[in-house]
């Protein structure tokens, strides 16, 4: 088997849908382009606008549909296909291999443990692929089975993934803020989850999110809040838009007080263009971490979140629908 994988001293980088001129302006040139996926050359690089990274590549030459698939299984189980050229081919390797799962995912529930990899061909009898990669959803794409019925917009996806991600999510006794909650998507999601919720906007809130249990909205204006204004917060959450250099500043308050223990907000970018020192002087924060989540559009999410892992995703919660 070792004599069929060739290692290569670089990394894949497969561009957030839509972002491949961001992800471009992130890596070095020279890189190789397969579709929208960018190899490049060297150690790892940091890079934002990304829907999966593969962090180990290699190559593979193979003879026929049944080698390939049996050189992907002698790796690991679950391999997603990328298919850029020959996809008719590609689809006849990914059909020898075990089915990965397909439907939507009913929140909450963890992070599964196993990995995931990604494969593509880059020829008739050669294979780019790679064990190891940043995302454990299948290229990156994750579906919720959504409801369509109790929140006011579709944003509560993003906190949603968000969680997920973080390991970790608020419960009953845990009080969060939801920043710039109109029209309360976000606050739909945590009040669904049993916590308490401030939710802060100049515009109202949905009437049925601002009568779900645990629920007060406070119309204001966010940003001229003092932490010590709210008190004390397990999650502080914001998908507010205002400029991110705004964003910087306000959460810079709330890390300083000490009055926040976890922390998911939206950087939304002003623009086609995106601003990468504020990114960076987020991502520079210890303990955290910047994405581009499959559901956000031009943004990023930082989250910080102190928590360890609960269970939470185990455990019966309230049911979160709005009747």
């Amino acid at each position: 088997m070792s004599q069929d994988i060739r290692y290569l001293e670089a990394a894949c980088y497969h561009a957030a849908p839509g972002f491949m001129e961001h992800l471009e302006g992130e890596l070095p040139e020279p890189y190789r382009r397969d579709g929208e996926l960018l190899t490049v050359m060297g150690p790892l690089r940091e890079a934002y606008w990304t829907r999966n990274v593969w962090r180990r590549p290699f190559t593979a030459e193979f003879g026929s549909i049944s080698e390939a698939a049996k050189i992907l299984r002698g790796l690991q189980r679950n391999w997603a296909p990328y298919p850029v050229k020959l996809a008719r081919r590609t689809a006849l390797i990914a059909e020898s291999l075990p089915p990965l799962p397909s439907k939507p995912k009913a929140f909450p529930f963890r992070v599964p443990g196993s990995p995931m990899g990604a494969f593509t061909l880059l020829d008739e009898h050669t294979l780019l692929a790679s064990a190891e990669c940043s995302s454990p959803w299948p290229n990156g794409e994750l579906g919720f089975d959504e409801d369509k019925e109790g929140p006011p917009s579709r944003a509560y996806r993003k906190l949603w993934e968000a969680l997920v991600m973080a390991g970790s999510m608020p419960g009953p006794g845990q009080r969060c803020v939801d920043a710039g909650a109109c029209p309360g998507g976000w606050t739909w999601a945590l009040a669904g989850l049993g916590a308490e919720v401030v939710a802060i906007d100049r515009a109202p809130i949905d009437d049925r999110v601002a009568a779900m249990p645990g629920v007060t909205f406070l119309k204001h204006n966010a940003f001229t809040l003092k932490p010590g204004d709210i008190g004390p917060v397990d999650w502080f959450c914001s998908d507010v838009i205002c400029y991110p250099p705004t964003l910087f500043d306000w959460v810079s308050t709330w890390l300083e007080s000490g009055l926040a223990r976890n922390f998911i907000c939206t950087i939304k970018m002003q623009g086609k263009e995106w601003d990468r020192p504020t990114v960076e002087r987020f991502a520079a924060i210890p303990g955290s971490r910047v994405a581009h989540l499959w559901h956000n559009k031009h943004e990023l999410t930082w989250s910080l979140v102190r928590d360890a892992p609960d269970g939470l995703a185990l455990r019966e919660i309230p049911d979160h629908r709005v009747d």
